[in-house]
């Protein structure tokens, strides 16, 4: 989701808590709130050769003993409006940094008004090859090439 996408889907409910959902379905704590607004600039080259360039919105979210802090989509407009200038423009994709036990960084899939609460649900950031012309060899179906890895249940591969 985009900044302006996310701006847009904030601004009519100003006083709405918000409430991040994990995709396993886990909820931040309700007193979660949002430390930082970055945006984040990445130079890299990938496995073909090829230079490119990322940028990405990102906010970073955190909980302490503070449990009677509550976040709401208001306030994050305004931390919006405070990072304006360092945003530079509202085409970046949006994405959540939190500490769930490890720092992961999550994409934001929907954010939906339920009661006196803006759900908003994280989905997963996955890695890809980018120079699969050159690393997948021909006769590999590329569509099958690179697939997740599976889950295992931790009864499933060691009893």
């Amino acid at each position: 989701m985009k900044v302006s996408e996310f701006k847009q889907a904030l601004a009519p409910h100003p006083t709405k808590t918000l409430r991040f959902v994990l995709p396993t379905g886990g909820l931040l704590p309700p007193h979660a709130h949002v430390t930082e607004l970055a945006r984040l600039d990445k130079q890299f080259v990938d496995c073909g050769g090829t230079y490119r360039t990322a940028s990405v919105c990102q906010l970073q979210t955190w909980f302490a003993d503070d449990t009677e802090h509550r976040l709401d989509a208001e306030k994050l407009l305004k931390i919006f409006a405070h990072g304006a200038k360092l945003l530079g423009a509202d085409d970046l994709e949006v994405e959540i940094e939190h500490e769930a036990p490890f720092i992961a960084h999550f994409p934001i899939e929907s954010i939906e008004a339920q009661g006196d609460t803006l759900v908003i649900r994280l989905g997963i950031k996955r890695t890809a090859c980018l120079a699969l012309d050159q690393c997948v060899p021909p006769a590999l179906n590329r569509a099958t090439a690179f697939k997740p890895l599976p889950t295992f249940q931790a009864a499933g591969c060691c009893s």
